[in-house]
């Protein structure tokens, strides 16, 4: 999501919602698809190979989908997605924020009107859907591969759970980040 205030997100494309949502639910796809094979790979350079793509594949394809998921079940209408930086520069270290600003993250721009005309909560969930799923499903990835027996998994595993905290602290702590934004919501800022 661009941030309400302050943005300094760089966008690179822009999508429409049906390329927007067939990228991110085909990145999905090739997600679990490279999760199972990584289950039975013939090798263990593989196996780990498949369960880091897996990981990426949901950290970068999870977040802006599930903005667009739950706010169309709010009621919230979106008029685009774009690719870019992260919206959230603040809630990453000064080595890693550059990074951040780089890389190619899916976001996804509300319209407005349809945004006013639903409840505070409503905007509350949706704005919170992203760095949620962003977190979860990843983390809940390197789990099952762990459950699975993928070589590496286990160190992965407790990679992914800080990775996730850490994704869920920096957007808490963030005045851009979604949560912020959803507690704004909630408080009619």
């Amino acid at each position: 999501m661009n941030p309400a205030i302050g943005s300094k997100r760089r966008i690179f494309a822009r999508l429409s919602i049906p390329a927007g949502n067939g990228l991110q639910m085909g990145g999905i796809l090739a997600a679990g698809l490279a999760l199972e094979a990584s289950w039975s790979a013939p090798s263990k350079a593989t196996a780990i190979f498949e369960m880091l793509l897996a990981w990426v594949l949901l950290y970068f394809c999870s977040h802006a989908i599930a903005h667009w998921l739950v706010g169309r079940a709010m009621g919230i209408r979106f008029l685009y997605y774009t690719i870019g930086g992260t919206g959230n520069p603040e809630g990453w270290p000064p080595g890693l924020r550059w990074i951040f600003e780089h890389l190619p993250f899916f976001g996804v721009q509300t319209d407005k009107v349809s945004m006013q005309r639903v409840r505070p909560a409503a905007r509350a969930f949706m704005w919170s859907a992203g760095v949620t799923s962003s977190a979860i499903l990843p983390a809940t990835a390197a789990f099952w591969a762990w459950r699975k027996g993928v070589p590496g998994s286990g160190g992965f595993l407790l990679f992914a759970l800080f990775w996730g905290l850490g994704t869920l602290a920096s957007n808490w702590r963030s005045a851009t980040g979604d949560y912020s934004k959803a507690r704004r919501a909630l408080s009619g800022a």
